[in-house]
This record gives structure tokens, C-alpha cells and sequence, in this order.
């Protein structure tokens, strides 16, 4: 038996979302490869390897994690979700006011002594999805009491979003829709989850009228501009060299490593990577890899119709519909449908913590299709 066939028999869980894991892998070393060309002639001297090195040590290290949370049984994560957030909520509040300014933003917490940055919203987002996933569970019996159940649930729900919202919207954006998704998989009546969007439309403005008096905690000059720059006629530099390559890319693409706009498209290893893989791939490459993260979304579908425990349903539900949902965004940014986020390509883009809280995601996933393997329907 040769050692594909061996490996393929001794691994448990979704062979599907396997599968996707390992497609996501091998197409972000490739993209990142090529759209990191210039980026390593600006700051490297030319070493093209050196991003390619870089990314495949984050990458191995990732799927380390993605193993160990795999091996991990799924209702660990349920005992730790109180613990998660007691972390979660300090680290967010601390980000906003002494968080590392990178980009203009203060999203990253610098590590003392060895010098790292980690995202922590990241973090926070995977906290919140297996907590809410947690709290569902427990009041599945009176899910509808509002005082019971649905108060103890928004009330994190708002308070997280809202402290990840004044320097990363576009994340706290994702996070807040997949909570809906969650609370309507959960049977959260429908008036409370329209309650919810209103409240979450009240605490927006509230931050927008801080970012009006601190200005530099609340980045609503960003939010503001960007969706000015939405509105015009003319479209954002950004936007241009993107249709530009969209455009060269055609059916079949360019093929890889002959991106040309990877020279002027501002961050096409990160951001706007999609666009890169249609340019070498064309609308097919493209079409392929918006078809991963649809078919990850249905086997996770899959597993929650098989599921007898509802905690594993829900959060396999959460994470999933959090990397779907960022990954549609990122593409719909790319062909300008909506403006400029920030939010990367979740498994694909070049990237530190965000590329190993997405291997995290996948290995808690993971870690529920391995249980529900082994019911007997």
C-alpha cells in the first residue's frame, strides 16, 4: 500500500474537508510564491525564497496545530470557552490602547522579549464563536426566554464585537454575521435576532461618535474615506490594477509565476491575492478556489445533520461560516462589490496569526467530523 493510500485510511474525520485543508495549502504556497516577486526585490535584495520560506514555516507550523486540535476532543473546547473569553476580552481592550501601531492601526499586540506581533482579534474570534456555540447549547430548552437565554448571549456578543470594531470593522463585520448565522442554526427567534442588528446598528454609532471625539482609538476617518471611496466615479488605485488583472487573467490565466500586476497592485500577497490567482489562473483558477470554501461550508453542513451533540454542530457551523464568509468578502472587495476591508484570504494569504487561527479553525472542525464519523446512521 503505498503511503498516500496509508494515510488516507488512518485519517480520521471529513476526508472532504481534508482535502480542501490540503488544496488551500498547496495554492497559497504557489500564489504567495509569485505575488511576493517584487515585494522580496523592495526589502530582501531579490531573495524571491525568502517569503516563500517564511510563509511555508507558518504554514507547517499551522497544520501542527490544525493535527493537535484535531486529536483534541471537540467538547474540550466547550470547558474552555469561559476561560478563552476571560482572555479574549482584556487583550482586545488592551489592544486598543497600547496595541502595536502597525499600518496605521492598532491591531497587534507586541510579544515582550521575543519580539512577535500577534492580530488579537483572531484570537477573540475563535472565542466567541465556540462560546456562543457553548451558551446555545446549554439553553437549547428555553432558547426562545429572552431574560434566560438570548440576554446572556448578545450581551458578549456586542461587548466583543464592539472592542474589536474601533481598529478592525471589517473583522468585527464577519465576527457579528456569524453569530446571526449561529443564533438562526440555534432557533433563536427570529424578534431577537432583529433585535440584535438593531443593537448592533445603536453600539456602531456610539463608536463613530468616540471616533469623532478620540480619533486616534476609533478609525472612523478609515471607515469614512473608504466608503467615500466606494461611492465615486473613479475607482481607488487598489481597485484598478485588480480588474486590471482580473482582466489579463481571462479563462485560463496567465499560468503561474507570470503575474505582471503583482508589480503595482498594492497587497497582492495579502489583501488582493485573489485577484493574483486569477490572473494566473483565470476565471477557472478562480472559480475553483470560490468553490473550496462553498464545498467546506456544505460538508460542514453535512455534519451538523448528522450530529447528535448540538455543541459540535454549533461550532463546526460558527468556524466554518466565519472563514466562509471572509473569504466571499475578500473576493467580493477584489471585484470591487464592496469597498476596501482589509481582510484577508483565510488558508491562502501570506500572513502570521491569521494563517494559524484559520489552521486552529480547521482543526476543531475537523475534530467534530472525526466524532460524527463514527455514528452509525
Amino acid at each position: 500500500m503505498s503511503l498516500g493510500s496509508r494515510l488516507y485510511a488512518e485519517l480520521r474525520g471529513d476526508k472532504v474537508i481534508w482535502a480542501i485543508l490540503a488544496l488551500l495549502t498547496m495554492i497559497s504556497i504557489l500564489v504567495v510564491y509569485s505575488s511576493t516577486g517584487s515585494l522580496a526585490y523592495k526589502l530582501q535584495g531579490g531573495n524571491t525564497e525568502f517569503y516563500l520560506l517564511k510563509h511555508t514555516i507558518i504554514l507547517a507550523f499551522g497544520l501542527v496545530l490544525t493535527y493537535a486540535c484535531f486529536l483534541l476532543h471537540y467538547e474540550k473546547y466547550k470547558i474552555a470557552a469561559p476561560y478563552l473569553m476571560l482572555i479574549a476580552l482584556p487583550l482586545l481592550a488592551y489592544t486598543i490602547f497600547a496595541g502595536a501601531n502597525i499600518n496605521e492601526a492598532r491591531r497587534w499586540v507586541e510579544l515582550p522579549m521575543i519580539g512577535l506581533t500577534i492580530q488579537s482579534s483572531d484570537f477573540a474570534k475563535i472565542a466567541l464563536v465556540i462560546f456562543v456555540a457553548r451558551e446555545i447549547t446549554k439553553k437549547q430548552d428555553y432558547i426562545k426566554d429572552f431574560n434566560s437565554a438570548f440576554l446572556p448571549i448578545i450581551v458578549p456578543v456586542l461587548f466583543m464585537c464592539a472592542l474589536i470594531a474601533p481598529s478592525d470593522l471589517s473583522s468585527a463585520g464577519v465576527l457579528f454575521t456569524t453569530c446571526l448565522v449561529m443564533m438562526f442554526v440555534g432557533r433563536v427567534a427570529l424578534k431577537y435576532m432583529l433585535l440584535l442588528i438593531a443593537l448592533g446598528v445603536v453600539v456602531f454609532a456610539m463608536l463613530y461618535m468616540l471616533g469623532e471625539l478620540f480619533p486616534d482609538y476609533v478609525r472612523t476617518e478609515t471607515w469614512t474615506s473608504r466608503l467615500r471611496e466606494f461611492r465615486q466615479e473613479v475607482e481607488p488605485y487598489q481597485i484598478q490594477q485588480s480588474k486590471i488583472a482580473i482582466a489579463s487573467g481571462e479563462w485560463f490565466g496567465l499560468g503561474p509565476g507570470n503575474s505582471i500586476q503583482r508589480n503595482f497592485l498594492p497587497q497582492s500577497y495579502s489583501d488582493f491575492i485573489y485577484a493574483i490567482i486569477i490572473e494566473e489562473y483565470g476565471l477557472l483558477g478562480g472559480g475553483f478556489v470560490m468553490l473550496l470554501y462553498i464545498l467546506l461550508f456544505v460538508r460542514t453542513t453535512r455534519l451538523i445533520t448528522k450530529s447528535e451533540k448540538t455543541f459540535g454542530a454549533m461550532v463546526a457551523m460558527g468556524l466554518s461560516s466565519l472563514l466562509v464568509i471572509q473569504a466571499l468578502m475578500n473576493m467580493a472587495v477584489v471585484v470591487h462589490l464592496l469597498p476596501v476591508t482589509g481582510l484577508t484570504l483565510p488558508m491562502i494569504s501570506l500572513g502570521g496569526t491569521s494563517l494559524l487561527f484559520t489552521c486552529i479553525s480547521f482543526g476543531i472542525i475537523l475534530s467534530v467530523s472525526k466524532y460524527v464519523e463514527s455514528i452509525k446512521i
